[in-house]
C-alpha cells in the first residue's frame, strides 16, 4: 500500500467565517465548496501553500461536530511558516486565543500555540536551527521531569 496524501479535515460551525479567518491568518485560498440546498456547507478545500485543508460544517446525524474547547483536544495542527510571531499576531487580531506565546524551542524552532475561533488548536513555528534527534532528546531530557 502507498499513501499518496493525508488531508486534515476540520468541522466548524460557520464555514464562511472559517474561510475568512484562515485566509486572513495563513493566506489560505478557497479552491472549491459544496453547499447543500438548505445552505449547510458540506465540503470546502482550502490551499495553504501546497497543502490542502478540508472543512465542513456540523453533521450531528453522522456524529461530525465542531470541537468543544472546554473539553480540551487530542489534535494539534502544526504549521511551519516564515515568521511564526507574525502569523500568531494575525491570528490573535482575527479572534484567536493565545495558548502559548512564541518562544525559541529545544527542537530548533520558534513556535507558539493558539486556538482559532472554531475551537481548533494550532502550533505555528519557523525553523531557527537544525537539531538532530539525538540532540533533541538530550535537550528534552534536561527540561522534562521524570514521572
Amino acid at each position: 500500500m502507498t499513501v499518496h496524501e493525508l488531508f486534515p479535515y476540520l468541522c466548524v460551525r460557520d464555514a464562511a467565517q472559517a474561510i475568512a479567518f484562515y485566509g486572513a491568518v495563513f493566506d489560505a485560498t478557497e479552491q472549491f465548496r459544496l453547499n447543500e440546498p438548505g445552505g449547510r456547507v458540506g465540503h470546502v478545500e482550502l490551499a495553504f501553500g501546497d497543502t490542502t485543508l478540508m472543512l465542513c460544517e456540523q453533521y450531528p446525524e453522522y456524529d461530525i461536530r465542531e470541537p468543544n474547547p472546554s473539553a480540551g483536544t487530542s489534535v494539534t495542527l502544526h504549521v511551519h511558516v516564515d515568521d511564526a510571531d507574525a502569523v500568531i499576531a494575525r491570528a490573535l487580531a482575527a479572534g484567536a486565543t493565545l495558548l502559548m506565546p512564541a518562544k525559541d524551542q529545544f527542537y530548533g524552532e520558534r513556535s507558539g500555540v493558539f486556538r482559532d475561533p472554531f475551537g481548533h488548536r494550532w502550533n505555528v513555528g519557523h525553523s531557527i536551527e537544525e537539531v538532530t534527534p539525538e540532540e533533541m532528546q538530550r535537550r528534552y531530557d534536561g527540561i522534562v521531569e521524570p514521572c
